[in-house]
């Protein structure tokens, strides 16, 4: 690609991760070099597995001990997010890689593992091929600005609410 742009996936809608992996896929299958951060994850998801079969093209790395989306992260979810972030710095700074998404990095900034000022810093510093994706709820509206895309799921009905738990394959 000769232009990148800033694509951010926001909302309490179930969804955002799935679209960010669904342009990952994509993006493979079309010989781009894929790079995903999952911050605030470090549980083993069903999309780890699929991602090993097409190792060479996607590198996906998790920076966080647990999903801690209804707790108060701790000091080790804040020194992997830590890691994490220089990881993606340092990712976007080498330019090897065609689509950078940036998984849960809105509910990075909401619970200040990093800031949204090294977040607008991060889009700023990619290279102009490189597609950015965020992904997460909370989107904070100065990223929301600096975005070329936004696209907001929002939650009308959710089978969570009748006592359904994240099932293998689709939500989990």
């Amino acid at each position: 690609m000769q232009k990148g742009f800033v694509q951010v996936y926001t909302g309490n809608g179930k969804g955002k991760t799935t679209a960010a992996l669904g342009l990952a896929l994509r993006a493979a299958g079309a010989g781009m070099r894929v790079f995903i951060a999952q911050f605030a994850k470090g549980m083993d998801y069903s999309e780890l597995h699929a991602i090993r079969m097409l190792s060479g093209r996607i590198t996906l790395r998790q920076y966080g001990a647990a999903c801690f989306i209804d707790r108060e992260p701790s000091e080790t979810d804040i020194q992997l997010a830590t890691h994490g972030f220089q990881d993606v710095q340092q990712a976007v700074r080498d330019g090897q890689y065609d689509l950078i998404i940036l998984d849960e990095a809105n509910i990075g900034t909401y619970y200040k593992l990093f800031s949204v000022e090294e977040l607008l810093e991060l889009i700023d510093a990619r290279p102009a091929h490189v597609e950015l994706v965020l992904t997460g709820r909370y989107a904070d509206p100065r990223i929301i600005d600096r975005a070329d895309l936004v696209t907001e799921m929002r939650e009308i009905k959710h089978y969570y609410r009748q006592g359904v738990t994240a099932r293998p394959g689709i939500e989990n």
